[in-house]
């Protein structure tokens, strides 16, 4: 999206990342200019679950736009953190959020745009001017309904799902460590640290993702090892499957060259159990050293 707003003529400055792919809010003050139009920041990294100080850049920006008389717009894509982390749109100051709602089980395709009261935007494109001249067309009402059941059901369980997961990624990440040798989970504080400070820093990556470097064995190779034992992961991001290549994610937090082509990433659910965690712990110390003595021949 934003390589596309240059084509259009539009100047963009990218934000660095720390080794846990969170910006540096310092950074995000240096951005800001007299002609800035729009910050659009991730509310979790879709590859490693990093979730960014979105409170604090809101923070930043309201006081950016109120000393220097400026109407700079806030966006975040919220789509990976929609139904896995509460959000606050007003005690965030943000103007604009987008959600997709396959990402809390409800059907693809569909999504949304919060819009802050008084915000103006353009249409994509014009005809009938359904909702309220924002998207012409035929309402999808099918998926809207859908989508709509699907929040109603997450955020009902939402703060026990948040609770759950966490413990899900403590236990997954304290087995991986007992198990296997020359493995690291990327931007997770617990792996970093211990339980006392994942306890403390949780809040700083999602709950459900894992991003997982296993030095010696290619993602591909080893996501298809998996497949054969019934248990599905990815190399990278969704998204970045149609676009093959190293992860300027991994890149950015800079992971060694060697681990670049040797992660994978794990999702979670309120549905996964611990014991299918065992069975993917186990998977893996089956699979990894056998794998690597291939790979070394």
């Amino acid at each position: 999206a934003m390589q596309h707003l240059e084509k259009e003529g539009f100047e963009v400055t990218y934000l660095p990342v720390d080794s846990f792919g969170r910006i540096s809010i310092t950074d995000l003050k240096a951005a800001l200019r007299p002609d800035t139009i729009l910050v659009s920041i991730m509310m979790v990294n879709n590859e490693m679950g990093a979730v960014e100080p979105l409170s604090q850049a809101g923070s930043v920006i309201a006081e950016f736009n109120r000393a220097n008389h400026a109407s700079v717009l806030f966006h975040t894509d919220a789509v990976q953190g929609y139904g896995k982390l509460p959000i606050d749109v007003k005690g965030w100051k943000i103007d604009l959020l987008s959600v997709s709602a396959h990402k809390c089980n409800g059907p693809k395709g569909v999504g949304f745009l919060y819009i802050k009261e008084g915000t103006r935007i353009k249409p994509l494109f014009y005809g009938g001017g359904q909702q309220g001249g924002l998207r012409s067309g035929t309402l999808n009402v099918p998926g809207i309904a859908g989508m709509g059941l699907a929040a109603e059901k997450t955020y009902a369980t939402l703060d026990r799902n948040v609770t759950f997961l966490y413990d899900l990624k403590s236990y997954f990440c304290k087995k991986i460590k007992e198990n296997l040798d020359d493995i690291r989970v990327n931007g997770s504080c617990f792996w970093d640290g211990d339980t006392a400070s994942f306890e403390k820093e949780k809040w700083k990556e999602a709950p459900h993702i894992l991003s997982l470097s296993v030095r010696g064995v290619r993602a591909e190779v080893l996501l298809h090892a998996l497949e054969d034992k019934g248990i599905y992961v990815s190399a990278g991001s969704a998204c970045s499957t149609n676009h093959p290549g190293l992860s300027g994610t991994l890149k950015a937090i800079g992971l060694p060259e060697d681990l670049l082509e040797s992660t994978i990433r794990l999702s979670m659910s309120h549905e996964t159990t611990k014991q299918e965690l065992d069975m993917a712990v186990a998977a893996l110390s089956e699979i990894v050293p056998v794998l690597r003595r291939f790979t070394r021949r």
